[in-house]
């Protein structure tokens, strides 16, 4: 049996609180694009954070789309954690 490998994937949000009820992805992509959005990320100092399972649902949404209700808290809970490693930094 081989193991699979599992392709990268990003997903950049952005949340305006004056125009926006919810964050909204900004970018998104797999592989390569994945990677280039994660090292742009970082090259301007935006915080980034690693979640699969996350990263997979969000993929799924279009570009400035809003994120449902039903992904709030996990949205929040990574938020909050990258936030507090930020912090610490």
């Amino acid at each position: 049996m081989t193991k699979e490998k599992k392709i990268k994937k990003a997903v950049a949000l952005k949340y305006d609180k004056l125009n926006d009820s919810a964050p909204r992805v900004k970018a998104s992509g797999k592989g390569k694009t994945a990677e280039k959005i994660i090292e742009t990320a970082k090259a301007h100092n935006v915080p980034v954070a690693e979640d699969a399972d996350l990263a997979e649902v969000l993929s799924k949404l279009d570009l400035e789309e809003q994120i449902p209700p039903d992904l709030y808290k996990a949205v929040a809970e990574l938020l909050a954690y990258v936030y507090s490693q930020n912090k610490k930094a």
